[in-house]
């Protein structure tokens, strides 16, 4: 599926919105996209337009609408496809060979802390996304707690030593901290802190390794 010609009429494009749909993973759409999400993570959500969007994806700008009816049905469709891609790789966590580190580095990689940073802000002025990243958000945290809590009957780990939920919670609250103020230029205690995280999950996966 190609885009429309430059200068088309825009009741053309609105028609041909109507077909788009159909191609969800035309290579084109995949583009922008890719180019939504690098300018969200370099200059903040507020920065992504529809000509920035196409001028960093090299294609015309009437493309967006093409693919896209609203801005917000972009930012909704970059949110989905990247939500997806992080469901579909804590499960595979499960089956890894430390699948808590892989957890906590999930959590705490740069890229993925910043993106649901920027996504809560927009969050927070648009209710019809809102709803859709709390139910993704409510996902997210159920599949977080079926992987450690798995781990932790697989090694056998106490209940008294630490629960499901608390460590789940303790490893998402502190990556999206730092993420927040490595943004900020900021970022006292956070060696330690993840020092100490290393330390604390070398200590539970240690259950599984009995002397």
């Amino acid at each position: 599926m190609t885009g429309p010609p430059a200068g088309l009429p825009r009741r053309y494009i609105e028609m041909a919105a109507q077909r788009r749909i159909a191609a969800p993973d035309a290579k084109n759409r995949t583009l922008l996209l890719d180019a939504a999400e690098e300018l969200m993570l370099e200059k903040g959500y507020a920065a992504v337009t529809s000509r920035r969007i196409a001028d960093k994806a090299g294609l015309k700008s009437q493309l967006v609408h093409y693919y896209f009816r609203t801005m917000d049905e972009l930012f909704l469709a970059m949110f989905r496809r990247r939500a997806e891609e992080g469901l579909k790789h804590q499960r595979e966590l499960l089956n890894s060979e430390r699948p808590l580190r892989g957890l906590w580095e999930f959590n705490t990689e740069t890229s993925s802390s910043a993106f649901t940073m920027e996504i809560a802000s927009l969050a927070r002025h648009r209710e019809e996304f809102r709803a859709e990243v709390r139910r993704y958000s409510e996902r997210f945290r159920a599949a977080q707690l079926e992987v450690v809590a798995a781990v932790m009957e697989r090694y056998k780990i106490p209940r008294e030593v630490c629960t499901p939920a608390a460590l789940a919670m303790i490893m998402t609250a502190i990556g999206r901290i730092m993420s927040m103020e490595e943004n900020l230029g900021f970022s006292l205690g956070h060696k330690e802190t993840v020092e100490f995280m290393e330390r604390y999950l070398d200590q539970l996966e240690s259950y599984a390794r009995p002397e």
